[in-house]
């Protein structure tokens, strides 16, 4: 009866555990990694209302942490904390790098810090070496979109442990993410605090469900990775030596091109009033009204239609 008791106990325990919890991590101690990060922010895939000025299309750096179940940096449909606003915002590492330092210290719950450098384009590739250990198996990273009001792309809480070993290799697409922190629709808009503070949201192709919004393709499922990040266990003799720094954005740019085309569609304003009605009194004369394009097809998107059109009329005020 006790044995049986005893039994009950630790499967009622080991139930209430949560998935993946990074305590079963009986791997090595210690396994290393590179980290490569991927930009896919092509105007042939994101082609409505694409940044190629003040400032173009680019990628922030890319900001992470190792770490135990105990932390957390972001998490979808939870509040961002005041550092990941900062970053998302601006770009501002500093905050962020705080709380990080805070968490390590009070529950000892992170492992490490990685950094690698920014994109000065939408495509293209970084990458840098991270350091996991079997009480911290976990990886976590922000990359800003720029410009962006407060939107970003990352990784909450990836599991590198699987059981009794490091996994070789792990390559996760990645989508845009909107802070909760800014009320902007697109890439450009002019700082607008939201108030009170949203939660961290994925940006879908239908959401926010507004028009104006710079990833808005109604026609589209889903949106195409704007990024992908890879990251491949180092061997023991490789440990040391500098993360491989693939430079491959002309042929990820064709990659790009040939499978993410996504069409835009025409746009165009609301007809103006008619104009003046114009003719010889007494006969039939014609009026004009007028519309303008709000945004240029792009990819084989529907043709703009015509901009003016013209009618009929009588001829007013004839003597």
């Amino acid at each position: 009866k006790v044995i049986w008791t005893l039994l009950i106990t630790i499967l009622g325990y080991a139930s209430s555990l949560p998935v993946g919890d990074d305590s079963i991590c009986t791997a090595e101690e210690l396994a290393k990694y590179s980290i490569i990060f991927t930009g896919k922010w092509s105007q042939t895939a994101f082609p409505k209302q694409y940044p190629l000025y003040r400032p173009p299309a680019q990628w922030s750096s890319m900001l992470g942490v190792t770490h135990s179940s105990d932390y957390n940096m972001w998490k979808k449909n939870e509040y961002a904390s005041n550092g990941v606003r900062d970053f998302a915002e601006k770009g501002e590492a500093w905050v962020l790098m705080k709380e990080i330092e805070e968490a390590g210290e009070k529950i000892q719950s992170v492992h490490g810090i990685f950094s690698a450098p920014a994109i000065s384009s939408g495509t293209g590739q970084t990458s840098t070496e991270l350091e996991v250990h079997s009480r911290h198996p976990l990886v976590s990273f922000v990359v800003r979109i720029v410009p962006s009001p407060d939107w970003f792309v990352g990784i909450d809480s990836l599991n590198l442990c699987e059981g009794d070993h490091w996994m070789e290799e792990v390559s996760v697409d990645l989508f845009p993410y909107d802070a909760g922190t800014d009320s902007g629709f697109t890439f450009s808009s002019p700082n607008f605090a939201t108030i009170p503070q949203d939660t961290v949201t994925e940006i879908t192709c239908s959401s926010p469900s507004h028009p104006a919004n710079s990833f808005y393709y109604p026609k589209l499922k889903i949106l195409p990775p704007i990024a992908q990040v890879t990251m491949v266990k180092l061997k023991k003799n490789q440990l040391g030596l500098p993360a491989p720094y693939l430079n491959l954005q002309a042929k990820s740019n064709e990659i790009i091109d040939s499978v993410s085309e996504t069409p835009l569609d025409c746009e165009v304003s609301q007809w103006s009033s008619w104009g003046l009605c114009r003719g010889a009194c007494r006969k039939t004369g014609t009026k004009i009204r007028t519309r303008f394009v709000l945004l240029q097809p792009a990819n084989n998107g529907m043709p703009c239609p015509n901009l003016d059109e013209e009618t009929g009329c009588e001829p007013e005020n004839c003597v």
